[in-house]
């Protein structure tokens, strides 16, 4: 058991169990209905995903200490108390079930996920 973390409207993995979106906003002109059936979630989980202003900071991060600075608030947004338990309720997840957690940008390295990638190990989650 274990959450693999994926780029939302990738092909799913055999076995990847359920998608959770931790993005901002949902995808744009997909309707609700076929949000899972064209492999972007299942259930959307915007509470793991940086805010408003600070996603704009990450697509605006031209170079590692712009990067860095996302990450360091990225980080201290991921240390609230809701986006606590979360990580945790996520961790314990991975223990008993599979599931994916991702977001929309085609590089990982750059993006949230390899942050909350980071996050969900620091809390004990198992990873693929």
């Amino acid at each position: 058991m274990a959450i693999r973390v994926v780029r939302l409207g990738s092909p799913r993995a055999p076995g990847e169990g359920l998608r959770l979106g931790t993005v901002r906003r949902p995808p744009r002109g997909v309707p609700r209905v076929e949000h899972a059936s064209r492999d972007f979630y299942d259930v959307w989980l915007p509470d793991l995903a940086p805010s408003e202003n600070l996603v704009k900071q990450a697509l605006l991060a031209s170079d590692e200490r712009a990067w860095r600075a996302f990450v360091k608030r990225y980080r201290a947004e991921m240390k609230r108390p809701e986006a606590t338990r979360l990580l945790a309720l996520l961790a314990a997840f991975s223990r008993q079930t599979n599931l994916s957690v991702g977001c929309y940008c085609a590089e990982e390295a750059r993006c949230h996920r390899s942050v909350l990638k980071a996050l969900l190990q620091e809390h004990g989650a198992n990873l693929v």
